[in-house]
């Protein structure tokens, strides 16, 4: 018997689609907003993040990991990102993911008593606790640090940044390709959801909607193959030798060199404070 209203797989779908699509223009959005770390180089960023990155994630010590942290909460807030953003974006993600890896550290580490599941037979200790927060804090800590220089900076120019470090110019290329023309594929996938949804009057049965997914996954694989051959010829008519240009170019300014110190000298402090 036919229904009047439409699958939930193909709404399911397309509102995935449309949120993968929502979060990339707000991501967009950000890096043209004015803020502290929009203002920065991009150079300055590609160099100063990855080291905090790496003092966060080579400290013993959880306290000196949630200092960093929170240095890092007050640069996204100083350049209009919120805590909200951050929480839906990067903490209870990490959090549940890191979360169920660092759990059973909180009963298998030896130690003094915490707690006891009598049911379960298990005994939580202080040391698996400190194990459990330093790996979790860990994580936390360096998705922060990773998602802000792509929340604030245009995407072509932290590629252009990467080039600092001297990675193969094809490398570099391809990164860009694929984030754009992956959202272009999306915006085709959610397109082409729209137009079905639009014209069914009934719900679809399991074997339909297998044949369904079959159909659409070979749909886009054609149209992604067929993209790709379209645009290298295109980028080859224009005279495109493997390198990518961009209209903007960087110069080193004061504030830009004072915040490339504050990085370094931050990194040092959180080292030094490791140190036992």
């Amino acid at each position: 018997m036919l229904k009047t209203k439409s699958t939930g797989f193909i709404e399911r779908t397309a509102g995935n689609l449309a949120d993968a699509l929502e979060h990339s223009v707000s991501a967009g959005t950000h890096s043209e907003t004015a803020g502290l770390l929009q203002s920065l180089d991009p150079r300055v960023k590609v160099i100063g993040f990855p080291v905090l990155i790496l003092a966060a994630v080579s400290t013993g010590r959880v306290e000196v990991t949630a200092a960093i942290l929170a240095a890092a909460v007050v640069l996204a807030l100083f350049s209009g990102i919120t805590l909200r953003l951050l929480t839906v974006r990067v903490w209870l993600g990490v959090l549940l993911f890191t979360g169920m890896i660092a759990l059973p550290a909180v009963f298998l580490t030896p130690g003094h008593s915490l707690t006891s599941l009598p049911l379960l037979h298990l005994t939580a200790t202080w040391q698996g606790l400190h194990t459990a927060l330093r790996l979790v804090s860990r994580a936390e800590t360096a998705a922060t640090l990773a998602i802000l220089p792509m929340l604030t900076t245009p995407w072509p120019h932290l590629l252009k940044a990467l080039r600092i470090f001297r990675l193969p110019v094809v490398l570099v290329v391809i990164l860009g390709m694929t984030h754009r023309y992956i959202f272009l594929l999306l915006q085709t996938a959610l397109d082409f959801f729209e137009a079905r949804r639009c014209r069914m009057v009934g719900e679809l049965d399991n074997r339909a909607r297998r044949k369904l997914i079959g159909a659409s996954t070979g749909v886009l694989l054609g149209k992604s193959l067929q993209l790709s051959e379209d645009v290298f010829t295109a980028m080859q008519a224009r005279g495109f030798n493997g390198e990518t240009y961009t209209l903007d170019e960087f110069k080193m300014k004061p504030r830009d060199w004072c915040a490339l110190a504050a990085f370094l000298c931050l990194t040092a402090m959180a080292f030094r404070a490791s140190l036992p």
